[in-house]
Parts: C-alpha cells; sequence; structure tokens
C-alpha cells in the first residue's frame, strides 16, 4: 500500500545560516544533520541525501506581502492558490469565500472519493468540540477540511489509546496547562505511535503550530522543551520510518526561522521529502499549491 505522512509545521522557513536567532542552527537539529550532514540556509536551499531532499517552496505565489496562514494553508491543502483567487494573503483562519473551495477540493475529500484511507491524528480538548457544538467556525484550514469530509476530529480519550497525537507531541499542555490525567510520552514514542497509525492509511496528516507560536514570541517559557521535543520526534520519525512509507514534511510560510522578527518572514516554506516517493514528489513542489497534486499523482 502506498502510504504517506504529512506533517505539517505551521510558520517555518529556510533563514540564514545564524547560529543566534535561527532555532535550527542554535540547536542543530538532528533530522538534518542525519539525512543530510547539514542545515538548510538561503545560500543552501536545496540538499540532497539517499532517498530524501529538502527543498524551498514559494509561500507568496505571486501575490506580494507577507503570506499568512489562512491563504497557505488552503493552497497547501486545496491545491489552489488561494491568495491569487481573494488578491491578498489573509489569516490566520480562511476568508469566507475560499470554505466552498476547501469543502470540494480538500485533500481528504479527494483521497476519499478514491476511495483511499486517510486520517488526521491531531487529538482536540472538550473545549473545542464545546466551541464546534456553539455553531462557531473560526477553525483552521485542517479542521474545516475534517468537519467538512467526515474525517474523524480526534478526543482525549483516543490519546488516552494510543489513537492520536497531540499537538505538541508528547502531551505536556495537555498536563500542564489543561489539567488532563495524561502520560507526558516521550519524542520517541510519539514518532512510533505516529508510524503505527500512518501504517494503516494512505494518506496520514499531523499538524503542529507551536514553531508559528514561538515565531510569534508566545509560550517563551517552554521554548527549549518545545524545540528539544519537536528535534526528538522528527529525528526518531526518519530512523523509523518503513521502506513503504513516504514522509513529506512541509510549512505554510517562514516565522520560526528568524527570531529577530515577530511577524511572518518572506522567506521560502520548509520542503522536505524522505523515503520511498521522495525522489518522485520533491522535484514537483515548487509553491505552495503543487503539495496537493504531488501526492494525488501518487494514486492515479
Amino acid at each position: 500500500m502506498k502510504s504517506v505522512l504529512m506533517i505539517f509545521i505551521d510558520g517555518v522557513g529556510i533563514g540564514k545560516k545564524d547560529y543566534i536567532n535561527n532555532p535550527f542552527f542554535k540547536y542543530d537539529f538532528k533530522i538534518f544533520k542525519e539525512l543530510f550532514g547539514e542545515i538548510p540556509h538561503l545560500e543552501k536551499r536545496y540538499l540532497e541525501g539517499k532517498n530524501s531532499f529538502v527543498f524551498p517552496i514559494d509561500a507568496l505565489m505571486g501575490v506580494p506581502d507577507i503570506p499568512l496562514s489562512g491563504t497557505g494553508q488552503t493552497s497547501i491543502f486545496c491545491g489552489v492558490n488561494a491568495p491569487k483567487i481573494i488578491g491578498k494573503h489573509f489569516g490566520p483562519y480562511p476568508y469566507s469565500t475560499l470554505v466552498p473551495i476547501i469543502k470540494e477540493k480538500n485533500i481528504f475529500i479527494e483521497l476519499k472519493r478514491k476511495r483511499k484511507k486517510v486520517a488526521f491524528v491531531n487529538a482536540y480538548p472538550k473545549q473545542f468540540f464545546d466551541y464546534v457544538k456553539k455553531g462557531r467556525r473560526m477553525l483552521s484550514v485542517t479542521t474545516l477540511s475534517c468537519l467538512l469530509s467526515g474525517v474523524k476530529l480526534n478526543k482525549i480519550n483516543d490519546l488516552h489509546k494510543g489513537r492520536a497525537l497531540s499537538a505538541d507531541i508528547d502531551n505536556y499542555r495537555f498536563v500542564h496547562k489543561m489539567n488532563y490525567k495524561l502520560k507526558v510520552i516521550s519524542p520517541e514514542l510519539a514518532a512510533r505511535r505516529l508510524v503505527r497509525i500512518a501504517s494503516r492509511n494512505h494518506f496520514t496528516l499531523f499538524e503542529y503550530f507551536h514553531t508559528d507560536h514561538l515565531g510569534h514570541g508566545r509560550n517563551l517559557d517552554l521554548f527549549d522543551r518545545t524545540v528539544n521535543t519537536l528535534d526528538g520526534f522528527l529525528h526518531n520519525l526518519v530512523k523509523i520510518l518503513p521502506d513503504e512509507m513516504t514522509l513529506l514534511i512541509c510549512s505554510d510560510h517562514g516565522n520560526f526561522e528568524d527570531l529577530t522578527v515577530r511577524t511572518h518572514t518572506l522567506n521560502p516554506a520548509l520542503g522536505l521529502a524522505y523515503g520511498k516517493y521522495a525522489e518522485r514528489i520533491a522535484p514537483r513542489i515548487k509553491s505552495l499549491y503543487d503539495i496537493k497534486s504531488s501526492i494525488m499523482e501518487l494514486y492515479e
């Protein structure tokens, strides 16, 4: 079975070779050292290893100004140039006129039409489901895509049973910020759990947004913990990825890679492909709206 594991990491670009203000260099990210022996930067945007590729992704898509999450994520998951459609970058949530496009063209619904098994791994707290029940719809593109496509949104019980991951990978915020009675798990265990879930599906998505929060200057008290957890998680993931699986890591815009500013950057978004079909996927992705089609083509 062709299996694509996609990790969407919010607000991560390819930035300067800066050991102070670029956390990839400051923390010496192991995933890059494991696969390529070095870390990508603006003077070396393309890296290649064994079945592994790092590449820049155009987040501007012909529309000037700072790229934003609503249009960027719609472009990623629906395969359209969302900022061109509405004439501007918009976020953090999708612009109202993009919602019908999300309903019709998101990657979950497209793959389900092809009778492929899909899953969104993130688990949500009770507060989120209460919010949705009240009819509120200020939702991210990924969450909205699931709701409009009949894809299950995981609950805390799914975390207890190892069927999902928390948005921060290790449950730390659920335990220490929201007082849920869960175990804080290791990045290694989280990676094994994700691979186990992904092995059952043709397409599996995990969304990580704390990089964008850190880039905006939020939750700085947890900076070291957050970065080390993400680094350990990704590093372990590439070490245990099954031979038949393809890992695609991508982002919607820059932010985290330049801590000198608290806004999004004009840097290219980060792309990384590893595994069985990495060599086929990587060259096809130039802009955010190429990501969906590069995955869908595997199932034609």
